[in-house]
């Protein structure tokens, strides 16, 4: 199951639409909402109620069929982190082209401008609206995984769509953010494998970029860690060997002989044999 409300906002703007467009499919010509209402053909009608229909039937194959499966680990694989993008910034501008939907409607059926004034509103609010909705779907079946191996993007909707970047291919990390983004607190992140083209994964809208930056720069870390532990262990081994030399040849060398103790010998020997004739 989806992330979030799916189903719910699906109903939401896709029931409206759907009874909009059955009124101005069937009852548009005997039930006028005002005296002066232009006529409508029941072709739009169709549409919209199609395009209502559309709307309500996705949110639901979003909600329970879309859902993206978890990442399957290699060998000696962890997850660091994961992060899913927000949810809330293309749900506003879907919910913003709502009123120029309802603008457009005004202008078409209950005022006596020109044609070109509530078509065009109506052009903006629907592009808008479904831009929103589609960044909406978009944004509930993406996920993005840091492991200590690589840098994942996935998106499932039909079919799965992976794209990665092993971090040993890393070489470099960026971090940008829209205007609109930073209304909502997000920003995107971009981890490419090279100065120009190659593999990259751009990880969008999300929130605290900075920190999940900071994270993918944390792990193509630990190797260049390692090789310095590695070299600064090796100069305490030979530092110790020097050390430990003078000692080894000290204990090699054999002990003197006490000159005092055998001179002392001598003279008591001397001793010894000057009173025996006595």
């Amino acid at each position: 199951m989806g992330r979030g409300l799916p189903a719910v906002w699906g109903a939401i703007f896709g029931v409206p639409l759907v009874a909009a467009g059955v009124y101005l499919y069937g009852f548009a010509a005997a039930y006028p909402l005002v005296v002066s209402q232009p006529e409508t053909p029941p072709s739009v009608g169709l549409l919209t109620a199609a395009f209502g229909l559309f709307v309500t039937g996705m949110g639901a194959y979003v909600h329970y069929v879309a859902a993206p499966e978890s990442l399957q680990l290699r060998d000696g694989e962890l997850v660091v982190e994961e992060r899913t993008p927000a949810q809330r910034n293309a749900l506003a501008e879907a919910v913003v082209a709502v009123p120029l939907l309802g603008l457009g409607g005004y202008l078409l059926y209950f005022t006596q401008r020109p044609l070109y004034q509530p078509t065009l509103v109506l052009a903006v609010g629907l592009v808008l609206f479904s831009r929103g909705l589609y960044r909406y779907w978009q944004n509930t079946l993406t996920r993005y995984v840091l492991t200590n191996q690589r840098v994942v993007e996935e998106y499932r909707f039909i079919s799965l769509l992976r794209n990665e970047v092993p971090l040993q291919k890393v070489r470099g990390v960026e971090e940008h953010r829209s205007v609109w983004d930073s209304l909502f607190g997000l920003g995107n992140v971009t981890v490419r494998s090279g100065a120009s083209g190659g593999l990259s994964v751009s990880v969008d809208q999300v929130y605290e970029p900075a920190e999940f930056a900071d994270l993918v720069r944390r792990e193509l870390t630990p190797d260049q860690n390692d090789d310095a532990a590695s070299r600064a262990s090796a100069t305490v081994e030979t530092t110790d060997g020097d050390s430990g030399s003078p000692a080894t040849d000290a204990a090699a060398d054999p002990p003197i002989a006490d000159e005092t103790t055998d001179t002392g010998t001598d003279v008591s020997g001397q001793s010894d044999s000057g009173a025996s004739p006595q």
